[in-house]
């Protein structure tokens, strides 16, 4: 029984926790100090995929990204949005220190077009991040833009709709965003940061 155990551990198709808490990973910091702690090695997984699960839309998801988005926006490559619901606010972007000659939009309407467009942008190189709004995404799809963003080396960020959150993901980091009670407080749930166990019933203060 151990031969098989030790073939299938070589075959790069599972993970343990132990070697992923050892091993060098590359993050960006979230720019919130309470949730860096929270992530795995401290920050948003450099070449991997994290996915932010939303109530609704407006609800705080995209504010958790901000200071990164400021800090990748300062390298040379873009940062792609692909099929956001709304028409990103460039004032709000630029007051968060976010250089928006970096930003481009691909309006996509069709779940295989955005799935592609994604995809094609994780594994071009010419990325720091790709942000995509997906309301489906099964887990082969989801180990393919796992793979992609580790061939580009890209940040990789979904925003996918909370009801999606039973499904399997390849994704390193799980986030459920709700709305708060507080309105200056972004309540947020960990539901998968590979390397420790959940958490659930945080708040973060919400960037001004």
């Amino acid at each position: 029984m151990a031969q098989p155990i030790e073939q299938l551990l070589q075959s790069n198709k599972v993970w343990q926790g132990s070697q992923w808490q050892q091993a060098n990973i590359d993050v960006q910091s979230s720019g919130y100090e309470q949730l860096d702690q929270q992530l795995p090695h401290h920050g948003w997984p450099h070449s991997g995929l994290s996915e932010v699960l939303y109530e609704k839309h407006g609800v705080g998801e995209l504010q958790l990204l901000l200071p990164a988005l400021a800090k990748l926006s300062q390298q040379e490559r873009w940062i792609i949005w692909v099929a956001p619901p709304f028409m990103p606010n460039a004032p709000a972007l630029q007051q968060h220190g976010v250089d928006i000659s970096k930003l481009i939009i691909v309006r996509a309407k069709q779940c295989q077009d955005i799935l592609w467009t994604i995809e094609q942008a994780l594994k071009s190189g010419s990325c720091s991040a790709v942000l995509g709004w997906l309301d489906h995404l099964d887990l082969k799809a989801s180990r393919r833009l796992q793979l992609a963003a580790e061939q580009g080396n890209c940040h990789s960020y979904l925003f996918r709709p909370q009801q999606q959150q039973q499904q399997s993901s390849s994704a390193s980091v799980r986030l459920a965003v709700n709305v708060s009670k507080r309105s200056n407080q972004i309540n947020y749930h960990l539901l998968k940061r590979r390397g420790a166990a959940p958490l659930y019933n945080q708040e973060l203060t919400r960037l001004n």
